[in-house]
């Protein structure tokens, strides 16, 4: 007695063998994996910074410690890194789902469309809030504001 296994119908089926082109598939899988290890390396080293090596640990985080470091353009690109991988890795992810278990194309476009929309808002928002932030606004409570506003 044989028995044959056949393959699911799958909405997005395996590369077939006389495409050609760019495997976009292959490419959001190769980037999930490289974005999670630079992820777990950017998300460590921001950890490692704001509870260990700074000296009051999470009792000194305030407004004065973060905008004495979004003032440092090394955080800057950091947390920019960071913010835009995170979104990146996390829509990517979301598409895999909607491609996974959305079988009605108008529903998939839609779904896929509105991520994509959602992730762009996201980064140019947080780039832009991680560029422009001033760490010294003149309304502010000197009391709370980082030492190198003092002399400014």
């Amino acid at each position: 007695m044989s028995t044959t296994i056949e393959s699911p119908n799958y909405a997005y089926p395996a590369r077939s063998k006389g495409r050609r082109g760019p495997n976009l598939e292959k490419a959001g899988w190769i980037f999930m994996r490289a974005s999670g290890v630079v992820l777990v390396v950017l998300i460590f080293g921001h950890l490692a910074y704001n509870l260990l090596w700074t000296p009051g640990g999470i009792h000194a985080i305030d407004f004065g410690f973060v905008g004495g470091k979004l003032a440092d353009p090394f955080w800057q690109w950091w947390d920019v890194t960071m913010l835009w991988l995170a979104i990146l890795h996390g829509s990517n992810g979301m598409r895999t789902i909607v491609n996974d278990y959305v079988h009605k194309p108008a529903i998939r476009t839609a779904a896929i469309g509105a991520i994509g929309v959602a992730a762009a808002v996201l980064i140019i928002l947080g780039t832009l809030i991680t560029f422009t932030f001033d760490p010294c606004p003149t309304a502010a409570d000197p009391a709370l504001l980082p030492e190198f506003c003092a002399s400014l």
